[in-house]
């Protein structure tokens, strides 16, 4: 593989984007049009990571990258900012938000050998100089404990996670288990309730939403990310159905032909094997 430099990949987005001589369809894009793809890209990383497919995940990385580079050199062709620049915030951000590794404020600075900071303590200082940058932006300081700002991109799940973790961090959490098991528990009983009285079809979407959030509180306290759990389960599943119409096929079966037992018996020979 040959040894391309970063210069080289911004090199490579400039004659993609040259006016004379660059590729039309690059041409044509601006913000609004890349940032599907830009999404896109963050979820195939996700997927190789959840897939543990290193190879693979090199080259996400890399589509990612150029996702980056592909917004900084339009925004650099508006005046806005270039992608120099972006590193140099990134660097500069990076730096003042670890003072226990740079306690100088500089690159060249370097901790102490006997710093004992902690995790828990990194995350604290983190947010306290989050809180100051805000401040220090004009941002009016916010009186809750939910999260000023969450991408409206990012999966429910997550989202959910994010509102929990918040609430957790001033008390508001069950101090153990068994609560939260018994709270999935009671909005699955709910949602029962809810089908066999016929209450409708918002009261049942609503007391879905409670379970879904009572499960993702549940995944929470077991210290399991709900969205790459749920990422991992429905690869497992979508492997197991094509594993299933595969023996159905190979039995000289059609599988929109079977019925439920027939299909159950295939899916649990999917499991053994």
């Amino acid at each position: 593989m040959s040894q391309n430099s970063l210069n080289d990949l911004l090199y490579l987005m400039s004659r993609l984007r040259d006016p004379e001589a660059g590729c039309p369809w690059d041409l044509e894009q601006d913000f609004t049009t890349i940032a599907p793809y830009t999404l896109e890209e963050t979820c195939e990383v996700l997927e190789a990571i959840a897939s543990e497919d290193f190879d693979n995940l090199r080259e996400e990385l890399g589509d990612l990258l150029f996702q980056v580079v592909f917004h900084s050199r339009m925004a650099e062709e508006a005046g806005h900012f270039d992608f120099h620049q972006v590193v140099a915030g990134l660097v500069e951000k990076m730096v003042r938000r670890h003072p226990h590794v740079f306690p100088d404020g500089t690159l060249a600075s370097r901790k102490s050998p006997d710093d004992d900071t902690t995790s828990d303590q990194v995350i604290e200082s983190w947010q306290a100089i989050k809180h100051k940058e805000k401040l220090a932006k004009g941002e009016k300081r916010s009186t809750s404990a939910m999260p000023s700002k969450l991408p409206a991109a990012l999966p429910s799940l997550t989202r959910a996670f994010k509102l929990q973790k918040a609430a957790a961090k001033v008390g508001f959490d069950w101090p153990e288990l068994g609560p939260v098991f018994d709270k999935v528990q009671e909005e699955i009983e709910e949602i029962r309730e809810a089908v066999n009285e016929g209450q409708g079809q918002d009261r049942v979407a609503e007391e879905t939403g409670d379970l879904l959030f009572a499960c993702v509180n549940l995944a929470r306290h077991l210290s399991v990310d709900p969205d790459m759990s749920l990422r991992k389960a429905s690869d497992k599943f979508e492997q197991r159905f094509r594993a299933m119409e595969v023996r159905a096929a190979e039995a000289g079966c059609e599988f929109q032909q079977l019925t439920l037992d027939e299909m159950e018996a295939y899916w649990q020979q999917g499991k053994v094997g």
